[in-house]
């Protein structure tokens, strides 16, 4: 008498792969062997890097050239890296750019401008370095003709800077340090790398110059960790146009 209430094999199969309803039991809680339909991914094709791209202008008196393949030595792997160097001279001084191999140079003299290209973009390490190698070479031609500028600004009570030399620290010869007052108990000091100009037009501001960007702002970082921006006071040091969102005191 009991077995009319127990539903056949088949019907039990056919309702447990029968596709689930508006509303009905969770995914997680049906049968493993259940199919879902696969998960339909975007199909739009890759596009190549938009900077990559894009033609970079050339100024009057910037002049560029590519060297050939060379192999040197990784600090990160045991393999030895085949790379190319980009030669930028200008007005301001020279600068060299290392490209990976995939990465070639095209210039259009007549329109007096330069193309990067790579051997296959659909290769996701050559889409990115395309992009990024633009970016250098677009900051190194910048630098040559016009200069990369920085400014940092102290705001605190008593933070003063001035440019001073210390004969007895110096790295290379003629180096100037930039003397900082911003609460310790001693002066900071502050070794100017090579090629890099800094002037105090006030005492509480700072004028960085130079050809490279990256080692402009690279200095600008080093001075900026002694006093970072604080969020109850707005003091630190900040660069260039940077703001902090002040918090307010914690009343006990």
């Amino acid at each position: 008498m009991a077995s009319k209430f127990v539903p056949s094999r088949a019907k039990v199969l056919g309702y447990a792969l029968r596709p689930p309803s508006a509303v009905g039991l969770p995914g997680f809680t049906l049968p493993a062997w259940q199919t879902f339909a696969p998960r339909q991914f975007s199909t739009t094709t890759k596009r190549t890097s938009k900077l990559g791209r894009t033609p970079i202008s050339i100024p009057p008196g910037v002049e560029l050239s590519m060297s050939d393949l060379k192999t040197a030595n990784s600090k990160t792997s045991y393999k030895p890296t085949v790379k190319r160097t980009i030669e930028v001279k200008g007005p301001l001084g020279t600068l060299e750019l290392d490209v990976p191999e995939f990465v070639s140079l095209q210039q259009d003299l007549e329109n007096s401008t330069a193309l990067l290209s790579v051997e296959d973009a659909n290769i996701k390490q050559q889409n990115e370095m395309w992009g990024t190698s633009w970016s250098y070479l677009t900051n190194y031609i910048m630098g040559v003709s016009e200069g990369h500028t920085a400014i940092l600004r102290l705001v605190g009570v008593g933070y003063r800077a001035s440019v001073e030399r210390r004969g007895a620290k110096e790295q290379y010869p003629g180096q100037k340090f930039l003397c900082l007052k911003l609460g310790f108990t001693h002066p900071v000091e502050e070794g100017i790398p090579k090629g890099v100009t800094v002037t105090t037009p006030s005492p509480t501001r700072i004028l960085l110059e130079g050809t490279d960007r990256e080692v402009i702002m690279s200095f600008a970082g080093r001075v900026r960790m002694w006093r970072p921006p604080e969020p109850y006071k707005g003091k630190g040091v900040f660069i260039n146009d940077q703001t902090i969102k002040l918090k307010q005191k914690k009343i006990k």
